[in-house]
């Protein structure tokens, strides 16, 4: 369906050739200020995150966890503004030659306005849009000026997700499909659930062009256990509270040990394929 060659699964795919597979590493813009996530999201790059992912606070976040959910209430108390979004993007793109995706509700996307967003975005040198909260079928609008602009679409999946629901999905994404691993928020859990198993294992026969697992994954054993079977595992809250707890060192440690978890031969001789 997509014209273009997405920087983000082409990150993907090299990681899963290279190594088990790829980390995506999340971080809210503004916190703990404007300045200090831009840094935080270089170290991500420089420390083994193969894509970034950043957040766009917002006043009603409904699925993310309390880490995430206290940095983000920071940065709106900070003055955060939509445009320090595209300066963030610009700013770390100037630094890093890794994709920088935007996680965002929608209502902040159609109050800029969907298509001056797009153009920003990939002014900016930003990669596409994760949309927790839209799906492919109210999505339309996004979908055509995506295309426009070459930007990649991630759209979610979850457990309960149908298989019609999963082909939809699995069409309509470019980049990598969220592979939701438990139903609820963000957040560390001390076993990822088998649903993220099931799911990514759906996706595949849904046609899904690359699989990536978020929500619960907060050590390196999470991360080997969920590339067993996936192309990428996301991490946040993790990263989220050794910035807050000590600063871009402390967020750089820890980046380093979550991605040793990404080490070792490609488990499915398949992947560097697709």
């Amino acid at each position: 369906m997509s014209t273009h060659e997405s920087s983000v699964s082409r990150a993907i795919k090299q990681a899963n050739v290279e190594r088990k597979g790829a980390l995506i590493g999340y971080l809210p813009v503004g916190f703990p200020d404007l300045g200090t996530s831009v840094e935080a999201a270089i170290a991500l790059a420089q420390n083994g995150a193969d894509v970034i992912e950043l957040g766009v606070p917002y006043s009603d976040p409904v699925m993310d966890g309390a880490v995430i959910q206290e940095a983000t209430k920071t940065a709106l108390a900070d003055g955060f503004k939509l445009t320090h979004v595209f300066e963030a993007v610009r700013r770390v793109r100037e630094a890093v030659d890794v994709p920088v995706l935007i996680m965002t509700y929608w209502n902040p996307v159609m109050q800029y306005g969907v298509e001056r967003f797009a153009r920003d975005l990939a002014a900016a040198g930003g990669a596409g849009l994760i949309t927790p909260d839209i799906t492919p079928d109210s999505a339309a609008q996004w979908i055509a000026v995506s295309e426009q602009f070459g930007l990649d679409r991630v759209f979610l999946a979850a457990p309960s997700s149908t298989d019609a629901r999963l082909r939809l999905v699995s069409e309509a994404t470019t980049g990598f499909v969220y592979t939701v691993s438990t139903m609820g928020i963000t957040g560390e859990r001390a076993e990822l659930d088998k649903a993220a198993r099931t799911l990514t294992a759906r996706l595949r026969e849904a046609g899904a062009p690359l699989a990536c697992v978020g929500i619960g994954i907060s050590t390196p054993e999470q991360v080997s256990a969920a590339l067993d079977y996936a192309d990428g595992a996301i991490v946040g809250t993790a990263f989220v509270r050794a910035l807050r707890d000590g600063g871009v060192p402390a967020l750089a440690e820890v980046v380093r040990h979550i991605a040793s978890g990404t080490q070792g031969a490609p488990t499915d001789p398949a992947v560097s394929a697709r």
